[in-house]
């Protein structure tokens, strides 16, 4: 496994699988923390929880979600993951295609 900053505020991610038509990505969240608000432009993403409990905006909603729980987001659908437990949270995040160079960072 390789370790990579994947995210910000001190997340960690080990890529699982690094391929061009996918990649599969194993992060922990330290508690109270989150990623930089983003879209992509070719991407389709699943989030499926570990542990914890992770907090997700898709297009202006939150959603929650518990161990064992997951949901899909599309290309173009603006989104940001966020810990607001006191606890750190672990999930995996499959995207296909690679969502290399397909991160449009949104303000």
């Amino acid at each position: 496994m390789l370790n990579i900053i994947y995210g910000g505020d001190n997340c960690d991610g080990w890529r699982l699988i690094n391929e061009e038509d996918r990649s599969v990505i194993h992060e922990r969240m330290p508690s109270k923390t989150s990623e930089v608000r983003h879209f992509h432009n070719y991407s389709k993403q699943f989030f499926f929880v570990l542990s914890g409990t992770m907090t997700i905006e898709v297009n202006g909603i939150e959603y929650s979600l518990k161990e064992h729980e997951g949901i899909e987001v599309t290309p173009k659908d603006g989104h940001q993951v966020m810990n607001k437990t006191d606890n750190d949270i672990e999930f995996l995040v499959i995207s296909q295609p690679n969502t290399r160079n397909d991160r449009v960072l949104i303000d």
